[in-house]
């Protein structure tokens, strides 16, 4: 069925809230100038819980003894589909998306206090969007306004955020599927780029190798803004100008992850411009992809979400004193942040329909947990700027090894497969 796996979680949603109602709009269309619009991108949340693509729609979840989901979309409009494509409508809305109530969006203002009266708390992501936030404030007081006949407002206001960030920290078998078809398709992307690579080329043109394998293999487009960066630029971690000359001799960053029905990859390889690694790049690269072996090494379910974190960073840590960036002991120099000049960011996120995906990372004092269907990202890195103390043949050096792993009941799962050692990079980009 369409609907599933989306009304299998308005229904896990609708136990959490109890006898509360759930109010969850989805993105607005967005104007890039004039009349002209970015392309549409639905709201993640919105999407998670109906897989409805168009603009101008809004789930309401209506918890209690009798529970409904209500779906309000744009009304079905013959001449508007002539100028702007297909809509659904409500009526074929509700069946194609299990809805058990379906309004055109026009009747939304009328009919929100009512579905709200009477229920013990209001569940929205407060906060989140200004517009709708003066919206549910609407609403309240309207209902409020009708307390003398029997109708009472929430008496509490819930942020929607705390169950939904929970739910989807744990991927479906739906989830997990879409996220390997991503990652397949990005993988092939950098692989592309590695084999278009030589001196002298721009940075925009292996993103263009990139962005023309991900729409080839049937990707939405790229699910943020691609990294291409080389030489120095690399030691820049959000440098997306990718305008530079690839210089020979040099190592390109590519940063870069395809979207797939609203999910997200995100790959970074680092490669030689000309496809053969020096050997200082070659003892700097080898530091970052122990870092990265020991980080997928240190995942596993019962493990604090810091510690793969920890165990890339002892490995760098002793790379930089092997390269004469440090020195002193590991302890001691990862206890002052002595390396930070060095690798100044953690070491993953979560990964999923947004690329630093929904969910918390701490629970009070604690490192969040890892358990069985998480997926996140595991990318050290090493970004050698020229400063005091920095031996010259390093000068301008920065790497970034990423890819995207799912916790098992085993460990890891790596389902990302862009090459990546030094002997598979160079023989992808050998030019015979």
């Amino acid at each position: 069925m369409k609907h599933e796996p989306y009304s299998s979680r308005r229904r896990a949603l609708l136990e959490k809230i109890g006898d509360g109602v759930a109010i969850i709009p989805t993105a607005p269309e967005r104007v890039r100038n004039r009349d002209t619009h970015h392309p549409y991108r639905f709201d993640s949340y919105f999407w998670y819980l109906t897989g409805f693509p168009e603009p101008e729609a809004v789930l309401v979840l209506i918890g209690g003894k009798e529970t409904r989901s209500v779906l309000f979309c744009r009304e079905k409009n013959e001449e508007r589909e002539i100028w702007d494509g297909f809509r659904y409508g409500p009526q074929a809305a509700r069946d194609a998306f299990g809805f058990d109530e379906t309004h055109t969006f026009a009747e939304l203002e009328q009919r929100l206090p009512d579905l709200i009266a009477n229920r013990d708390a209001l569940w929205h992501a407060l906060g989140h969007d200004a517009d709708w936030d003066a919206k549910i404030v609407a609403a309240l007081n309207a209902v409020r306004a009708q307390t003398r006949a029997g109708k009472r407002a929430p008496a509490q206001i819930r942020d929607l955020r705390e169950p939904l960030d929970r739910m989807r920290l744990i991927k479906d078998t739906h989830e997990i599927d879409l996220m390997r078809r991503a990652a397949a398709i990005t993988s092939a992307g950098h692989a592309r780029a590695m084999r278009a690579s030589r001196p002298g080329l721009a940075e925009y043109e292996l993103e263009a190798e990139l962005s023309y394998e991900f729409r080839k293999r049937g990707a939405d487009g790229h699910a943020y803004a691609p990294i291409v960066a080389g030489g120095a630029n690399a030691c820049v971690l959000h440098y997306v100008e990718n305008d530079k000359l690839l210089a020979d001799h040099t190592l390109v960053l590519i940063d870069a992850g395809c979207e797939l029905d609203g999910y997200a990859a995100d790959i970074t390889r680092t490669f030689p411009v000309n496809g053969t690694f020096t050997g200082p790049q070659r003892d700097a690269y080898e530091i970052v992809l122990a870092a990265q072996a020991a980080a997928i090494a240190a995942i596993r379910p019962g493990a604090p979400f810091s510690a793969y974190h920890d165990a890339a960073s002892r490995v760098l840590v002793q790379g930089m004193i092997d390269l004469g960036l440090l020195a002193g002991g590991i302890d001691g120099l990862i206890e002052s942040e002595a390396y930070k000049p060095w690798y100044m960011h953690r070491t993953g996120h979560w990964l999923g329909l947004d690329v630093h995906d929904a969910g918390d990372y701490k629970a009070g004092e604690d490192w969040i947990t890892l358990e069985t269907g998480m997926a996140l990202t595991v990318e050290p890195g090493l970004y050698i700027r020229p400063g005091a103390g920095v031996p010259e043949h390093l000068h301008g050096i920065g790497i970034r090894i990423e890819d995207d792993v799912f916790v098992t009941e085993t460990g890891a799962d790596v389902y990302t497969s862009a090459p990546k050692t030094v002997a598979e990079i160079e023989e992808v980009m050998r030019r015979d």
